[in-house]
């Protein structure tokens, strides 16, 4: 199996999803009459929470670590990150027993810090900026000859993150007219997006994202990569801007970005914890923020929406 150098076909994400299987879970979908009464739409719900390290992460990390020669796994894995990619990188060392060095902000959920160690990784903080995890990440790197896998920088990465959606238009049991993801550095919704552009050319492409951090859709609507001032947003795993790859893919296969407020990501967390009975962090909860927000866009409509993860820290709750 060889790493991939180009934008991933059709054919690339099927080998991926074969590939990883013995590394992740087919995750189920799941509907809701309560939610559904509630937005004039049907939605189905990719629960990714109960993926492996409990968010989706693990699919890209998982295709990244398995395309690697031999040679280039022995030396270990190394990554960036704040958490839910983190624990993926390091259960995915665990699973082929190698070395994972893994980077994170000092300001990282401890829920997630707690998570990556103990898939037996070896954490090492660094101030909450994207120029302060590449400085680091750098001197690791340098220091244990470790292969870097990119958050989401990699089209190994974005083809394990694509089978999500593979897998939610599969098992939806009928044609969805719109797919949904969050949007933080774009791995996810480039690999939605070239699965819908792929297997599903019928439905839009609509990523949401919180107004604080709104990089993504200043990107989407500028032509050019824009960055944030700020991360002060409760959605943590959606702070980071977008790479060249994951951008190019967004503007040309992504046909809209709604952007939410923090009030409205806190509602649309507690109603799946309360209606549904599942854990999902703040991140996770963006794009039925999106649905609750703009309900003409969606009423009407089957809409697939990827539920990118759990980990949320209980002692932290915003309600």
């Amino acid at each position: 199996m060889t790493s991939l150098h180009a934008v991933p076909t059709a054919a690339d994400i099927t080998v991926s999803h074969a590939l990883i299987a013995p590394l992740i879970h087919r995750t189920p979908v799941l509907t809701c009459r309560a939610i559904n009464a509630m937005t004039g739409a049907d939605l189905y719900f990719k629960c990714e929470n109960f993926q492996k390290i409990g968010a989706f992460k693990m699919r890209g990390a998982a295709n990244a670590a398995l395309r690697l020669s031999p040679a280039e796994r022995a030396r270990g894995l190394a990554t960036h990150s704040s958490g839910n990619h983190a624990q993926a990188v390091a259960r995915a060392a665990q699973e082929l027993g190698v070395p994972a060095y893994i980077v994170m902000p000092e300001n990282a959920p401890q829920v997630k810090v707690a998570g990556t160690r103990s898939y037996g990784a070896e954490v090492i903080f660094c101030a909450s900026t994207p120029e302060a995890r590449t400085a680091k990440l750098a001197e690791v790197v340098a220091a244990t000859g470790a292969y870097f896998i990119h958050p989401f920088d990699d089209y190994n990465v974005i083809a394990g993150q694509a089978t999500a959606a593979k897998e939610l238009l599969e098992d939806a049991g009928s044609e969805l007219d719109i797919l949904m993801a969050p949007v933080g550095g774009g791995g996810l919704l480039s690999g939605t997006a070239l699965t819908a552009h792929y297997f599903a050319p019928q439905a839009l492409v609509i990523a949401s994202e919180p107004h604080a951090v709104d990089d993504a859709y200043r990107s989407f609507h500028s032509g050019k990569i824009e960055h944030n001032a700020s991360t002060d947003t409760i959605a943590d795993g959606l702070r980071t801007p977008l790479s060249q790859k994951t951008f190019d893919l967004i503007r040309q296969h992504v046909d809209e970005i709604i952007r939410v407020e923090e009030t409205e990501i806190i509602h649309a967390m507690r109603q799946v914890w309360e209606r549904m009975k599942i854990i999902i962090e703040p991140s996770c909860a963006v794009p039925l923020a999106a649905v609750f927000a703009q309900p003409d866009t969606f009423r009407g409509k089957r809409v697939g929406i990827i539920l990118t993860g759990g980990n949320v820290d209980i002692s932290q709750l915003p309600f």
